[in-house]
């Protein structure tokens, strides 16, 4: 089986999550990477979309996620995203990883998640 990638890099989105206070009141910027593990055999001999995933779809997913949910943790986060990017069963792998550039004064906080599939 194919180790093929799909990855969106550079996703920004602006939500509301932190654990300090006032982190939640305003909406920040998030910047978030995701790759995913998936055979693209099928998409590479049809050259058609419905054999592939599309990742303008998975771009308004994330960004919608990270728009109307509100957590305490990037851990959380990156976890509700990998769920959402599982639910497609073609994905055999996928990786997560959320900065926070306006957090530190210096330093960009990133977290990184990953999920497989059993």
């Amino acid at each position: 089986m194919n180790a093929d990638r799909i990855a969106l890099r550079g996703i920004r989105a602006y939500g509301k999550h932190g654990a300090y206070a006032g982190e939640r009141d305003h909406p920040q910027p998030l910047e978030i990477d995701v790759e995913l593990e998936l055979d693209l055999s099928a998409a590479r001999a049809s050259d058609a979309l419905q054999d592939t995933l599309d990742y303008a779809a998975l771009h308004a997913t994330i960004v919608a996620l990270v728009r109307d949910r509100s957590f305490a943790l990037l851990e959380r986060l990156g976890d509700e995203i990998l769920s959402a990017v599982m639910r497609d069963a073609r994905v055999r792998a996928a990786s997560v990883t959320i900065a926070k550039p306006a957090l530190l004064d210096g330093a960009t906080p990133l977290v990184t998640v990953r999920s497989t599939r059993d």
